[in-house]
């Protein structure tokens, strides 16, 4: 079999469009050739370059209009907001067309009609191509999170390592948002939003003791130790001197890093911390009853929850 005629050097490694190909001289028949993909009706991408979301969303961005944007799930992967995995695996690229234009209508495509006026922004990576921009794209999820997964994608805006929007341009979003579908629970997840998270993790930590009746905990709160070093703990009950710390499973493989963990926690400990060490296995109801075991003794007077 003959190798495909080489394309012009234009078209090798991104999506094109056919009518742009055939402009250039490409024929009909390498087109069709198998070495090319054709994800949507008028576009042709090398097929090796067709796996990742942002390679996905390159491909569909050659045939979007200036109305439309990539929202929702897909926005909120390309900007890192955390979902839950059956979102973050969901093959689908969610577009919304803005100012009440018609939805595109393709292959693989979620479409939606909007007459909201969400701030876009550029995608990295993906030329010519539009998303919501952060607190927009949070809003956009409430359709499709439950409340907790919604609090845990709004402390990454204004979340570590760096936030991604601030407190009064999340409030001008879900004003944008309005009364449209999901507006009470964007209101219920804004109320419970903390600054300083790190995971999702933590926010469902964070969310079961505060729940439970305890305290609301620091979300990585610094603290100086008597050495004179400086760290953060996880969920930080500072009066208390009290932290729960979530042990993710890089602990586990990064020789290093343990390494260093195990120095901080007896750093810690020496400087009269009660420090409960959790994992995504540790059931909730362990946590608040450990959890409120060390508040106790530190000295907390609430009332402690009631066993179920």
């Amino acid at each position: 079999m003959s190798r495909p005629s080489p394309l012009p050097r234009r078209f090798e490694a991104v999506p094109f469009a056919t009518a742009d190909a055939l402009a250039a001289g490409v024929t009909p028949r390498r087109l069709r050739s198998v070495t090319l993909a054709a994800p949507h009706r008028g576009v042709r991408v090398d097929a090796r370059h067709l796996h990742t979301l942002r390679e996905r969303c390159s491909a569909l961005a050659v045939v979007m209009t200036d109305g439309q944007a990539f929202t929702g799930p897909t926005a909120a992967i390309l900007l890192g907001l955390p979902l839950p995995l059956r979102l973050e695996r969901d093959p689908l690229l969610h577009v919304v067309a803005l100012d009440g234009r018609r939805a595109p209508r393709r292959r693989g495509v979620v479409a939606s009609r909007s007459s909201a006026r969400p701030r876009l922004v550029g995608v990295a990576g993906v030329r010519g191509a539009r998303l919501t921009a952060p607190a927009d794209t949070w809003c956009s999820l409430a359709v499709y999170l439950g409340l907790d997964d919604l609090i845990a994608a709004g402390e990454r805006l204004i979340g570590l390592p760096a936030p991604l929007a601030d407190e009064r341009t999340i409030d001008e979003a879900i004003r944008r948002h309005g009364s449209r579908r999901g507006a009470g629970k964007l209101a219920e997840a804004r109320g419970a939003m903390q600054a300083n998270v790190y995971s999702r993790r933590e926010t469902f930590a964070r969310l079961g003791l505060t729940r439970a009746g305890l305290p609301e905990p620091e979300p990585n709160g610094p603290i100086m130790l008597r050495s004179g070093r400086r760290t953060r703990g996880d969920l930080v009950f500072r009066e208390y001197k009290v932290l729960v710390e979530y042990d993710g499973e890089q602990h586990l493989f990064d020789v290093d890093q343990w390494a260093t963990d195990v120095a901080r926690f007896n750093d810690l400990v020496d400087d009269g911390w009660w420090v409960i060490r959790i994992t995504k296995a540790t059931p909730r109801a362990e946590l608040i009853a450990r959890t409120a075991r060390a508040l106790v003794e530190r000295g907390w007077t609430g009332t402690l929850p009631v066993s179920r």
